[in-house]
């Protein structure tokens, strides 16, 4: 099985420059639990609702004037959209981490793949992730 076939398809970003409090209000408005950073079509990082919610408060950064590249992880793991299930979720397993930025062959950033997601289709693959995760923390 592929990628593509069981990857969240829609994927909202975010820009570096925007700030903390809108990048909570579009990821509570979405209910998801992270957000892929663009910049001029590239991926330039990731923020997710423990770096707005924890990492920044933190620091003693105002959510209004704070952009997200100030907090954002800048080390993205990513699989593509036409690689097999069992190669993300070995990418997930080896960087203890719950999901993945999915690419087109382009760099292009066409969906999202989470721990749940494979869960739906192999209850093998997904565990193997978790525990790999459960593991590191």
């Amino acid at each position: 099985m592929k990628v593509q076939e069981i990857m969240s398809t829609k994927v909202e970003t975010i820009k570096p420059t925007s700030s903390l409090r809108a990048t909570a209000r579009t990821l509570s408005d979405l209910n998801i639990g992270a957000l892929p950073v663009v910049d001029d079509g590239k991926l330039v990082g990731i923020i997710t609702d423990r770096d707005v919610s924890v990492h920044a408060i933190a620091i003693g950064r105002e959510p209004q004037s704070t952009d997200v590249k100030t907090v954002m992880s800048k080390e993205v793991f990513t699989c593509y959209e036409n690689q097999s299930l069992a190669e993300a979720a070995h990418i997930m397993e080896e960087h203890n981490i719950r999901r993945l930025v999915v690419l087109d062959s382009n760099e292009n950033v066409v969906g999202i793949l989470t721990v749940d997601d494979i869960a739906q289709v192999s209850h093998e693959l997904a565990g193997g992730v978790l525990e790999a995760a459960v593991a590191f923390h």
